[in-house]
């Protein structure tokens, strides 16, 4: 197995699109670019990202299965297979929010909520 970086993307859930990336935009004095969402069930808008470049990517997210404040953002750990990480989660006590699913290009993600409460994604590219 190769080695990887336990987080790969990050997420940072957001209630008024507009006014979020002019926030980012501005604190930060970078463009963000609109990212297409496979599902059709958020809106992102990605901060310039290099894959392969030393640290993670992410994006701004408006999506009906999070929301903004504290705890609401999501980092995703990187596997081979989502499903596999996803089929023990229950078992240690957390719960699947959303099921693997495609996100197009970039794979696949699993929504899960750790025994603390926490939302965190599980990605993989197969």
């Amino acid at each position: 197995m190769t080695k990887m970086n336990a987080v790969g993307w990050f997420d940072i859930y957001v209630d008024d699109m507009d006014r979020a990336v002019a926030f980012y935009e501005t604190v930060l004095g970078t463009k963000l670019e609109a990212m297409g969402d496979p599902t059709g069930e958020a809106q992102m808008m990605s901060f310039p990202t290099e894959m392969n470049a030393y640290g993670a990517g992410g994006a701004l997210n408006k999506s009906p299965h999070a929301g903004p404040g504290m705890g609401g953002t999501v980092i995703y750990f990187l596997a081979q297979d989502c499903a596999e990480e996803e089929s023990r989660v229950a078992g240690a006590g957390g719960a699947v929010i959303q099921p693997k699913f495609s996100i197009g290009e970039y794979g696949f993600v699993t929504l899960c909520k750790d025994t603390e409460g926490n939302l965190f994604g599980i990605s993989s590219m197969s």
